[in-house]
């Protein structure tokens, strides 16, 4: 697909996709948006062509379609290598990117389990225990204000995110090096121009009933 190819996100402002378009504001790239409403427009035909789950969010660039956060965070990041937003492949860095994005995985799964009153046992579970994942976490944080290298990254981004999101719905604890890092990246240029999107585009749905 050429870079040159356009890109169409598809989203919606109350849900994972604020994510995605945080980073394609970080990468300057023009998108176009199509929103999707829960239960109808998201699982109709014409959309589970793109993404047979129904869910957002999910761009097509040319003919290339990505869906889940983390795949389509690093595959824009790739797309603007001179944005620095992910380390060259083979370095140290990269390796540390690739593992702080992954680590999202677990740490959704042991958010969703808790929500859900439904924790299992630390032997099959993929999270293991609840003190093994914050511990990790913090101790990736603590100190720290980036995780691959010594400057911005997806890894940044994806996890400035995440870990934001749940503290908001106090799942996960407010520790001191969580909120410092959300707190820092989260107060980015292209957060808050993709934070004031999504909250017109609630506004205007509210207006509209």
């Amino acid at each position: 697909t050429p870079m040159t190819a356009p890109i169409t996100f598809y989203t919606h402002p109350m849900s994972r996709a604020r994510t995605v378009r945080w980073m394609l504001e970080e990468t300057g790239l023009p998108y176009d948006s199509v929103q999707l409403d829960y239960g109808t427009s998201m699982k109709a035909p014409e959309y589970r062509a793109i993404n047979p789950m129904g869910k957002v969010p999910a761009i097509k660039h040319g003919d290339v379609v990505v869906t889940e956060v983390a795949a389509i965070v690093m595959y824009l990041a790739d797309l603007v290598p001179e944005k620095h937003l992910a380390p060259p492949v083979g370095s140290p860095e990269r390796g540390a990117y690739y593992r702080w994005i992954a680590f999202m995985a677990p740490l959704e799964q042991l958010m969703m389990a808790k929500h859900t009153g439904a924790l299992g046992d630390p032997q099959s579970a993929g999270y293991g225990t609840e003190a093994d994942v914050l511990a990790t976490l913090e101790g990736a944080l603590k100190d720290r204000e980036h995780l691959a290298g010594n400057h911005f990254t997806a890894a940044d981004l994806l996890v400035a995110a995440y870990v934001g999101w749940y503290m908001q719905f106090k799942l996960l604890e407010a520790r001191p090096a969580f909120t410092r890092f959300v707190d820092l990246h989260q107060a980015r240029p292209a957060n808050l121009r993709s934070n004031a999107i999504d909250e017109k585009l609630i506004a205007e749905q509210q207006r509209a009933g």
